[in-house]
């Protein structure tokens, strides 16, 4: 008599439930007369550990490649909220463009920290009522955090899409935030950098890239390392996937009056934006010269805006914003910064209670 699978797993979950043993299947095969080893063998996709066999475990795993992702994207709004204080410069309206064309483009913007690099990517998606999906990279980002995977949901273990793939099915934006932080393991991005989707071989399903949707990256550096020490952290990336990005941005400081105006949105004191944005542009002017190592951004200037009205204090604003500078550092800045502005006195937290 030949035994199928079928009636093998079901007389044994009679007689002793899911999980059965050596002892159990020898004892089955004494009781219908049948070979061990062709019953162990039959039962081959069941088996769990060394003498153990799970008979569930088939029907789990079909279940597990027909759930659908954790949370399924219709139910997710990822279109960025405007800014009304948003000012456009640099790159923007080149991002914008290529945004706006619906093509596949994947561009690289690059740049010092603070300049406004991904802030102007989600600007462009919200003017442009697009969805962003942001991926913050580090060195520990694998295939598994941008592809997806196999997470366990009220007990079940079921497939959950992870951003490169909510974005491909989406149209989306993917911004690759700090990828020069990356890994290797950013190189699982390959086929999708060109246009051509991904093979989820987990599940056996294959995702091809909807309309409009394309990748932008961000970082400190141009994928090469940083020379000066200044990005540590920053990896040298591989040649071949840079190559796939077709364009290049290089991210500057706003001009003094385009940062002017950034502040002047949040911040009423006039002159205190321009004593500001004149302070800045002579560190920045110094710091492209070699004679400093530091630089104000624009982000660390919107700090101290935003310090001002915490606090009413200009002088502790800017004391306790330029406090993540070493002391020598912080020091010039204060001394350069008391000389742009007549009225500024250097704070004494010896006097403050």
């Amino acid at each position: 008599m030949t035994l199928s699978t079928e009636f093998v797993v079901s007389s044994l979950q009679e007689l002793y439930g899911e999980n059965v043993t050596t002892a159990d299947i020898k004892a089955w095969c004494a009781m219908n007369s049948s070979n061990y080893q062709t019953v162990t063998k039959r039962l081959d996709e069941y088996k769990v550990g060394r003498g153990k066999w799970n008979l569930t475990v088939s029907e789990k795993l079909e279940q597990t490649y027909q759930a659908p992702a954790v949370i399924p994207s219709i139910e997710q709004d990822l279109i960025p909220q405007k800014d009304d204080n948003f000012v456009s410069f640099g790159n923007f309206s080149d991002i914008k463009k290529i945004i706006k064309s619906n093509l596949f483009y994947p561009a690289f913007i690059t740049g010092l920290s603070g300049n406004g690099k991904t802030f102007l990517v989600e600007q462009a998606c919200a003017q442009l009522k697009r969805e962003l999906i942001r991926v913050n990279i580090t060195i520990e980002t694998d295939e598994d955090d941008l592809i997806g995977g196999f997470r366990l949901v009220n007990g079940e273990t079921v497939w959950h899409n992870g951003p490169v793939i909510e974005a491909l099915e989406r149209g989306a934006i993917l911004l690759l935030d700090e990828v020069d932080l990356a890994s290797n393991k950013i190189l699982c991005l390959q086929s999708i950098l060109e246009g051509k989707g991904v093979f989820l071989k987990k599940i056996g399903k294959y995702v091809t890239p909807k309309e409009g949707f394309n990748v932008i990256a961000t970082a400190n550096t141009k994928g090469k390392g940083s020379d000066d020490g200044r990005f540590i952290g920053t990896n040298v990336l591989n040649e071949a996937f840079l190559e796939r990005f077709c364009v290049t941005f290089e991210q500057s400081y706003p001009t003094p009056s385009t940062e002017a105006k950034i502040l002047s949105r949040l911040c009423d004191d006039d002159k205190f934006v321009t004593h500001l944005v004149d302070w800045a542009d002579i560190i920045r002017k110094t710091f492209y010269d070699g004679g400093i190592d530091e630089v104000i951004s624009t982000r660390r200037l919107v700090h101290i805006v935003n310090a001002y009205k915490i606090f009413d204090n200009k002088s502790k604003a800017i004391d306790v914003c330029t406090a993540r500078f070493d002391d020598e550092t912080k020091t010039a800045f204060l001394e350069l910064y008391d000389k742009v502005d007549a009225d500024f006195e250097i704070v004494d937290k010896k006097e403050e209670v």
